[in-house]
């Protein structure tokens, strides 16, 4: 049995349904019971677990498996203490801890390794409780998703697109969702002792620049790149309603400034096969 937490998002999707494709049972975490009826429906046990801090439940649901796919329940406007995912990470250990599966693949993230505040510093207190438990850890450091353009496909529609990635040439690593999934999946059916470290990218880097050109092919009409001036972040950030906006700021300044990228040295790295161009091109089919 492999145990699979956020089967109702994009990856974790790409997870169970990689292995329910492969003939393999399944256990589908989810936070109530009615967003779990459709894997229930494709054959797949369900453990309902409203609560991510809540290290008993987990404990319970991770039980017999064969391995454990786990992710840090998504907050993007964080405290500045980081004070939710801090008690996420220490809960998911315990449970793993106690359950003892026989591996955890953790979706881990492009610059986990990097100790100045910012927003995805919750993957260091993941990797670092999940490492301390002794068993076989494999930490799945992904890079940019290509999905989060999807967020663009508005203003792509009216042909200019505001990017916070700077400058607007400067390609960085990106995967897709597909591809994070697959490599999970794959990597839950491994035997490994002790914990590794993977790097998963898409199959070259990406600019906003290519992002423009790809909803450009995509919708059939001129669509631009346009940097946001960096003095601006915080009162536009406020000003869509987060409180907490200095993590998400620091994380932009992060990849910007290339002190968040994959660390290369004692980690595997893994290609996707998926490029941004397809991702693209769906995004605008969905709609």
């Amino acid at each position: 049995m492999f145990v699979v937490t956020g089967s109702t998002g994009k990856v974790g999707g790409a997870v169970t349904g990689t292995l329910l494709d492969a003939g393999l049972p399944v256990r589908a975490v989810v936070r109530d019971a009615d967003k779990g009826a459709a894997w229930k429906a494709r054959g797949c046990a369900v453990a309902v677990v409203p609560d991510a801090t809540d290290a008993q439940a987990l404990a319970i649901a991770f039980a017999g498996a064969a391995g454990v796919f786990l992710m840090n329940p998504p907050n993007y406007d964080p405290a500045p203490d980081l004070t939710d995912s801090r008690r996420a990470a220490a809960a998911a250990a315990r449970a793993v801890a106690e359950a003892g599966p026989g591996r955890v693949v953790l979706l881990s993230t492009v610059g986990a390794q990097a100790t100045a505040f910012n927003l995805l510093n919750w993957a260091g207190f993941f990797e670092t409780a999940l490492a301390d438990t002794g068993l076989p850890v494999a930490l799945l450091r992904a890079a940019w998703f290509m999905e989060n353009a999807a967020w663009d496909l508005p203003a792509a529609r009216e042909g200019r697109i505001a990017s916070y990635l700077q400058p607007l040439d400067r390609a960085i690593e990106m995967v897709s969702t597909h591809d994070v999934g697959r490599t999970a999946a794959d990597l839950l059916r491994e035997d490994w002792t002790g914990t590794r470290i993977v790097e998963l990218s898409g199959p070259r880097k990406y600019s906003p620049n290519d992002e423009a050109a790809g909803f450009a092919a995509a919708l059939g009409r001129p669509v631009e790149a346009l940097a946001v001036e960096r003095e601006g972040w915080e009162a536009r950030f406020r000003a869509e309603g987060m409180r907490h906006p200095e993590a998400r700021i620091a994380m932009l300044d992060g990849f910007n400034e290339g002190w968040i990228d994959f660390a290369h040295e004692g980690a595997e790295h893994r290609t996707g096969t998926v490029a941004f161009e397809a991702v693209l091109r769906h995004i605008v089919e969905r709609g």
